[in-house]
């Protein structure tokens, strides 16, 4: 298959979906890789490297687009002129998409992409598996994001992070408080111990006490009794209302202490629980520093404001957004290989092969054959229909 890499577009996007040290393995398997010049500047790969590997080099994204069979994609494609360019339209009736298509977003893209028969693989729906994680995308983000966020929080915050001692006395270390104890709390939680602060974390699943506790972290608990918190696939999942209100009490109390919030708590498919409330900002101390690192689901702080720094009752909070894109670098070397194990998957003898009972095929594909596969994309649609009928 022909598979064209284009340039992000997306304002603030610096990540590439393919890195040249991959691409020798696309080429054995059989594959033609076509890289639109510049692709990779800003994460720091030069064309001649994509040369180098084994890449041709394209000199725009309609000449790509138009000569591939299969576009590896970071962001979901921009679809209206006012965002640079429509490019769901330069895209090959039945070529493949690939890439972090955002399912919980506007459902009107994949209709777009099902009316042009473009079969499309969301990578943030791999399943959490043994045999999908070398496919993993949405781990390995959250890996640079929560390690980039504790640096942001570790700039904004007019302290130092570790105990010191020093002629002028001692200087107590920061204490922070991790929301959310997946893949990027885990992460943000390491990297704060390593720079020397007092750690607690909070997460509504039991299951991962023990993780936070071996990375040197003090678990905050709440006994949610015989609901579960977790779903199959290892996510956590929206609680009762009862439960909400514990929490976010529980997070009060351990907020008011803290110099540092990291927020990471999502649910998939959903907007971010607020667990942050008004009221915890105005109960912090005067300097605190909130990261929220749920702003693009629109934040887990009540006073969030996704992609802005805002200062409320003495507090900084942050909302970055594509977070991962500071790390340009690693984040699109991690990427390139998780989505080069899916191609791998797709195309086990270099051609396409949809092969719908495969769990991690059936898992990520969004549109295939003109229709819309996930449900929940499905339902947004027809719920749209209903409101505009």
């Amino acid at each position: 298959m022909q598979i064209g890499v284009p340039r992000e577009i997306v304002s603030g996007e610096t990540r590439v979906a393919l890195t040249p040290d991959v691409i020798p393995q696309l080429i054995k398997a059989g594959h033609k890789v076509l890289v639109e010049r510049g692709a990779g500047d800003r994460a720091g790969f030069q064309d001649e490297s994509y040369r180098s590997a084994g890449a041709q080099l394209i000199d725009d994204a309609a000449t790509l687009y138009a000569a591939s069979d299969m576009v590896l994609k970071i962001q979901r494609p921009i679809t209206s002129e006012a965002g640079g360019r429509d490019e769901v339209s330069l895209m090959n009736p039945e070529s493949l998409l690939i890439g972090l298509l955002q399912p919980a977003g506007d459902p009107d893209l994949f209709r777009r992409l099902a009316e042009r028969r473009i079969t499309a693989f969301s990578m943030e729906l791999v399943p959490r598996t043994t045999r999908a994680q070398m496919m993993d995308a949405l781990s390995s983000q959250s890996t640079v994001a929560g390690y980039k966020a504790v640096l942001i929080a570790a700039n904004a915050l007019q302290k130092f992070f570790p105990m010191l001692m020093t002629a002028a006395g001692t200087v107590r270390p920061a204490k922070v408080l991790v929301i959310g104890a997946g893949v990027a709390g885990l992460q943000a939680i390491a990297t704060a111990r390593r720079i020397g602060a007092v750690v607690e974390a909070f997460d509504t699943r039991p299951v991962v006490k023990e993780q936070v506790q071996s990375l040197g972290a003090t678990f905050v608990e709440l006994d949610v009794g015989s609901e579960s918190a977790q779903d199959e696939g290892g996510y956590a999942k929206e609680l009762s209302a009862e439960h909400i209100v514990r929490e976010k009490q529980l997070i009060h109390e351990h907020a008011a202490q803290a110099d540092v919030i990291i927020t990471t708590a999502l649910v998939p498919g959903k907007r971010a629980p607020v667990l942050v409330t008004a009221a915890t900002v105005a109960a912090m101390r005067p300097g605190a520093v909130i990261v929220d690192l749920a702003g693009e689901q629109g934040g887990n702080c009540e006073l969030t404001v996704p992609g802005e720094t805002v200062v409320r009752n003495r507090v900084t909070i942050i909302a970055p957004l594509h977070i991962s894109s500071e790390l340009a670098f690693h984040a699109s070397q991690m990427y390139a290989k998780n989505v080069s194990a899916l191609v791998a998957l797709l195309t086990p003898k270099g051609a396409l092969e949809l092969n719908f009972d495969d769990d991690i095929i059936t898992a990520v594909c969004m549109t295939a054959n003109g229709e819309i596969r996930h449900a929940p994309t499905r339902e947004k649609l027809a719920s749209v229909r209903r409101e505009s009928a």
